[in-house]
């Protein structure tokens, strides 16, 4: 019987470099940090953003020009890649993993969410580290998650996590732009407190679009009211998941 139980949601932002391509040592990082909470009695299920980049590294150059199809195409090409990557740094520490592919109506009322609540159950009980994203092969717009951060707090709720890490390319939420010399991250933030104030606009004055620093924020607020202790905090940051769970006061926490 474990311990704890977390939700780990890796951005593209944190898996990728300035080509758009993945960063194989972060992946093989955050694989180090989940085998070694294992060993503390520490179960991870990830939340892996990636497989469109992946698709796109295989495919290149895509004659499909309607973005929805063009994604399905990617999607489809790079889930395997990536699983098999994740694969392999699993299999260098003993460790297995699963896929698990969900689209948004899985998680409604009804059968589709018990054999969603059945599959992770097996796979945790049996120590394997469930690996999950949106079925983007066939997904369709109004299935489709915002993004993978509303996924990742949709599968924390669903297995009854201690603890939600969502790490993106920044350290956590900052009460100015991140390379001010004035900026300070926001260390501990309530439901209730007003710190949407905080978030950067883009030169239109809207706010971060998909899987933005607005939605992060929106999500991590929804988890922490269901009782789930959420962080913001940067994925390239070495241990930082491991510092986090032992209590280290890195990133932005949110409570309720």
């Amino acid at each position: 019987m474990y311990k704890k139980r977390i939700v780990i949601k890796v951005g593209t932002n944190v898996m990728t470099n300035r080509d758009n391509r993945i960063v194989r040592p972060v992946l093989r990082g955050l694989v180090r940090q989940v085998a070694e909470l294992y060993e503390e009695d520490v179960m991870s299920v990830l939340i892996s953003s990636g497989s469109v980049i992946a698709g796109k590294e295989v495919l290149g150059e895509c004659n499909t020009e309607d973005p929805t199809k063009r994604r399905q195409v990617f999607s489809a090409i790079g889930q395997p890649r990536m699983m098999r990557l994740y694969y392999n740094f699993f299999r260098d520490y003993g460790m297995k993993c699963a896929q698990v592919l969900a689209t948004k109506r899985d998680f409604n009322p009804g059968m589709h969410r018990e054999n969603m609540i059945n599959c992770y159950e097996g796979l945790l009980g049996e120590g394997v580290v469930p690996i999950a994203n949106e079925d983007d092969a066939v997904s369709v717009t109004r299935s489709m998650f915002s993004d993978n951060d509303e996924l990742a707090s949709l599968v924390a709720e669903l297995i009854q996590a201690d603890m939600l890490i969502i790490l993106t390319d920044i350290d956590g939420l900052y009460t100015g732009h991140p390379d001010a010399d004035d900026t300070e991250i926001i260390k501990n933030v309530k439901i209730h407190h007003d710190v949407e104030k905080y978030i950067q606009k883009n030169e239109k004055g809207e706010a971060e679009g998909r899987g933005g620093m607005e939605s992060k924020l929106k999500i991590a607020k929804h988890t922490a009211s269901k009782n789930i202790t959420t962080y913001i905090a940067n994925g390239n940051t070495e241990n930082i998941i491991i510092d986090i769970v032992n209590g280290k006061n890195v990133g932005t926490k949110i409570t309720r």
